[in-house]
């Protein structure tokens, strides 16, 4: 995950069976939330999307 905001970089490692809507920058304590056409932030802030969107499939 990085932070638009502050540029803090963490690596997470992804739930396979859920989406996660809202995460915490550690850093700056920024809460992020999906951009516009992502289903989470992991699509939007990650280097990689989602389980559900690499498997072809829609998100939760």
């Amino acid at each position: 995950m990085t932070c638009p905001d502050c540029g803090f970089k963490k690596s997470e490692t992804m739930p396979t069976d859920a989406c996660v809507y809202f995460y915490e920058c550690e850093n700056c304590k920024t809460r992020l939330k999906p951009l516009k056409g992502d289903c989470c932030v992991y699509c939007s802030y990650g280097t990689i999307k989602c389980p559900p969107i690499q498997a072809g499939q829609t998100c939760c």
